[in-house]
């Protein structure tokens, strides 16, 4: 990716701009001062702050931003995922074994090696599952959706033939702490963005658990709110000033 250049007041902040509009955090951006910027002298001859930046080449799970100023009715409540309304069911060992089959097969359909390990969560009887290789990018996908895919189908066989609910979490290269890391300090960047600029933000369309990260990285925030509009598979986040 090419440099960007990009302007404010001080450093700190172009590299925040910089930071919103990449959809990275610091640690995934490369960039160099071309001028550091000056205050002046009793507010005469200020010099912005200007920044050349770009993505460090490995970041693949970017989110882009763009301004907006449409608006619709919050519907937090509607990004808990379906399954959390559906009984508990202890899922025994031999489901254990249909999910790490099922997996197995479809990595050697996509000549993936890895290693398939299950086990249930202490803290909620969830089946969690790891995906152990070399090069799992290629098992996450862009921004994590082949492995979504993938919990989903073996969500499916897990359940099948159950009367209860098996919840299946399958994660890789310890993605979905990253990703959650990653979400809520873009989170925190656009909520900056949005009170210096005064002017809502609308994220990229993400699934229900990437939009529930962001309103819960910012509900406690003073001066910010954030809201869900659009339809799935379009469904986006806004952030706004409270009025």
């Amino acid at each position: 990716m090419e440099y960007r250049e990009f302007t404010a007041k001080t450093v700190d902040e172009a590299i925040t701009d910089a930071q919103v509009a990449l959809g990275v955090t610091s640690d995934q951006l490369e960039y160099e001062v071309v001028e550091e910027g000056s205050s002046g002298f009793l507010g005469i001859g200020n010099k912005d702050a200007v920044i050349r930046a770009r993505k460090k080449e490995e970041v693949t799970d970017s989110i882009a931003v763009t301004s907006d100023t449409s608006s619709t009715a919050s519907d937090k409540s509607l990004e808990k995922p379906a399954e959390s309304a559906k009984p508990a069911y202890e899922w025994s060992e031999s489901n254990g074994k249909d999910a790490e089959k099922f997996l197995k097969d479809i990595m050697n359909c996509m000549d993936v090696q890895a290693d398939v390990k299950v086990s249930k969560s202490a803290e909620d009887g969830a089946m969690d599952i790891e995906l152990v290789g070399n090069s799992m990018g290629i098992l996450i996908g862009k921004r994590g959706q082949t492995l979504d895919a993938l919990q989903y189908l073996t969500s499916l066989v897990v359940n099948k033939n159950t009367e209860g609910y098996t919840r299946v979490r399958l994660d890789t290269e310890d993605y979905r702490a990253r990703r959650q890391h990653t979400l809520e300090n873009l989170a925190k960047n656009i909520a900056f963005k949005v009170k210096r600029e005064k002017k809502p933000v609308t994220l990229e369309p993400m699934n229900p658990f990437e939009r529930r990260i962001i309103h819960t990285a910012l509900q406690n925030d003073n001066y910010v709110t954030t809201y869900s509009e659009g339809d799935d598979p379009y469904r986006h986040v806004v952030v706004a000033l409270k009025k």
